[in-house]
């Protein structure tokens, strides 16, 4: 792995990560030694079997269980190192890590708008500019014509556009996808990663995508594949998703 510069470049950058569960003969090692390194703009790929590390890493990452030793950097920020470096867990995950899941997770009482216009709201935004942030996003993964409705009225490529919307409400540095294709055909799943890539140049958001999909694996141009808690890096297919979505058309056909 070519050594980043976290102070020039920012992105993520995690360095020999170990995380164990449990002590002495009941230990499990669940992460050995990981290293792993996105690029602001960057998309990259998680995979593995179940059980080999992906969750973990992927909460440690977003600051929600805390590693046993190594380092982790976000943005110009060491977050850990051997030991937590930010005070305020909370606000770190709300300001600095953006998260999109499988399931979209809207509050079902809130229409779209407000939705994505909790997070800067609860940063300490205005209502005014929260709102404006969130019809922006929106506008941009358009669906601002959804901004009324509940998360009822969505279909499912519309709910997990919304949640996309939510999670560059702050403009983190890093957004974290768990399986977020996992739910969708072929043709929205292509159209997340669209959306994904597409928001990764504008807003130089390093992007960990953990997935199991077949159908969007070859778009990576790099992947980690996690094995017993260890990782290695490799070249991935970089295909463009015009290319991809043609080849499972045909391949449909």
């Amino acid at each position: 792995m070519n050594a980043m510069n976290p102070g020039s470049q920012g992105g993520i950058l995690i360095e020999g990560l170990r995380k164990v569960y449990g002590h002495g003969d009941t230990a499990v090692e669940a992460l050995k030694h990981v290293n792993m390194q996105v690029a602001p703009g960057e998309v990259v790929g998680l995979v593995g079997p179940s059980g080999s590390g992906k969750s973990t890493l992927l909460k440690c990452l977003g600051a929600i269980i805390e590693p046993t030793s190594g380092r982790m950097t976000l943005g110009n920020e060491v977050i850990y190192d051997n030991g937590w470096r930010v005070r305020d867990l909370r606000a770190l995950r709300r300001d600095r890590i953006g998260f999109v899941f499988q399931a979209p997770y809207l509050i079902p009482f809130l229409d779209v708008t407000d939705n994505v216009a909790l997070l800067p709201m609860l940063a300490g935004r205005t209502n005014a500019e929260s709102r404006a942030r969130a019809l922006e996003l929106l506008t941009a993964l358009d669906v601002q014509h959804r901004a009324a409705a509940e998360p009822s009225q969505l279909s499912g490529g519309e709910q997990q556009r919304v949640s996309i919307a939510r999670a560059l409400a702050n403009k983190p540095p890093v957004i974290l996808a768990d399986e977020p294709t996992a739910p969708l055909d072929s043709e929205r799943a292509l159209g997340v990663m669209r959306i994904l890539n597409q928001m990764a140049r504008q807003a130089h958001t390093a992007i960990i995508v953990v997935t199991h999909d077949e159908k969007i694996i070859p778009t990576f141009k790099r992947i980690y594949h996690i094995r017993d808690g260890q990782t290695v890096e490799e070249a991935g297919q970089g295909r463009s998703l015009d290319e991809v979505s043609v080849k499972q058309n045909l391949q449909a056909g």
